[in-house]
């Protein structure tokens, strides 16, 4: 979806039309969740802190954001995708990848189901997404960012060679802004660059992401579309309207995160052995520390025990900063198996 939260709220209040707006945050603190697309002209990210936001485009409007309204929406969504194929493996509320090989409705062109589907999603919610079609999950993610807002791109079979090769570096999904500025450091600036390494080179510059990096650049991608994707961990977390100094302050605050995640836990049923406490300081930066256990976390109680004895063993001397946002979050969960993906040839869509 282009722009999804910002777009709903647009769509939803429309004394927000045209307008740069910012999902999350406001003016003096927090986080831009989504910005609209008139805010992006300005610099404008999500991610963004709030007030760098605020100092690009003085005129943003922030807007609380309304997740269940989101899911609404998402449903409505999810549900035009599922009168194409069952195939489906959304990647959060407004990204799913679709596995059309096989459609229900025996289109034979990937991209006039695309178009149908964007039609669709214009007609029932009034709102754009953009697509991208290829072989794989891989080069569908990166085309479907390629022609945004309300766009569609192919990059066919015969086309995937010279698509990665012109592809800039920090373009590739899975390529972050530090390994992106590592790459260039030694050379690698585009698809083409990358591709004149070795695996053993790669391999020994990016360790095991390496051999990743080796293989998408060629286009191969042989991960199935999972419409069953398991959930490797459940949590929550909270941006403060004022930093924390106090270690009392930080655990009283961690007691409501704690419930949280205890009631996604129970809703989900799934328990799980490692627990991890995320910490974000005023200057942005964050640490994150864990433990785990030979028995599954199945209670309120542990969880904040635990929760308390990791905020206990941090060395609070060596920040100077003070604290923005605490989360929680339970992995490894009770029966949790590595799958082992089947190989075969697809055309999927990345909406």
């Amino acid at each position: 979806m282009d722009a999804f939260f910002a777009s709903v709220e647009q769509r939803d209040n429309p004394e927000l039309k045209g307008k740069p707006v910012a999902v999350g945050g406001s003016r003096e603190r927090g986080v831009v969740a989504a910005a609209s697309y008139e805010a992006r002209k300005y610099g404008v990210r999500s991610a963004m802190p709030s007030s760098t936001a605020y100092r690009k485009c003085p005129q943003i409007i922030f807007v609380k954001p309304r997740f269940e309204r989101y899911k609404e929406v998402s449903s409505q969504i999810r549900g035009i995708f599922a009168e194409y194929t069952d195939l489906i493996e959304p990647l959060s509320l407004d990204e799913a990848f679709l596995d059309v090989t096989h459609n229900k409705k025996g289109i034979e062109s990937a991209t006039l189901i695309a178009k149908d589907i964007k039609k669709r999603i214009k007609e029932t919610t009034g709102l754009t997404a953009s697509a991208g079609i290829s072989i794989n999950k891989f080069i569908a993610k990166i085309a479907s960012d390629y022609n945004k807002p309300d766009g569609i791109t192919l990059v066919g079979p015969e086309k995937v060679e010279l698509f990665l090769e012109k592809l800039a570096i920090e373009k590739f999904f899975g390529v972050g802004k530090v390994t992106a500025e590592k790459m260039k450091r030694l050379g690698i600036v585009d698809g083409k660059t990358l591709k004149e390494w070795t695996k053993e080179g790669l391999t020994s510059a990016f360790g095991k992401s390496g051999g990743f990096y080796y293989e998408i650049v060629r286009g191969n991608d042989n991960r199935p579309v999972n419409p069953n994707r398991i959930r490797k961990s459940l949590g929550a977390e909270n941006t403060f309207s004022e930093d924390f100094h106090d270690l009392a302050d930080m655990k009283m605050a961690l007691d409501p995160i704690a419930r949280t995640v205890y009631k996604r836990l129970e809703a989900a049923n799934k328990w799980g052995k490692t627990l991890t406490v995320k910490v974000k300081f005023s200057d942005f930066t964050q640490i994150t520390r864990s433990q785990t256990h030979d028995h599954v976390i199945d209670s309120l109680d542990e969880i904040l025990e635990i929760t308390f004895q990791i905020m206990d063993q941090i060395d609070w001397d060596n920040f100077t900063e003070g604290v923005r946002l605490l989360g929680i979050t339970l992995s490894n969960f009770e029966g949790e198996q590595n799958e082992s993906p089947k190989l075969g040839q697809q055309l999927t869509l990345e909406f």
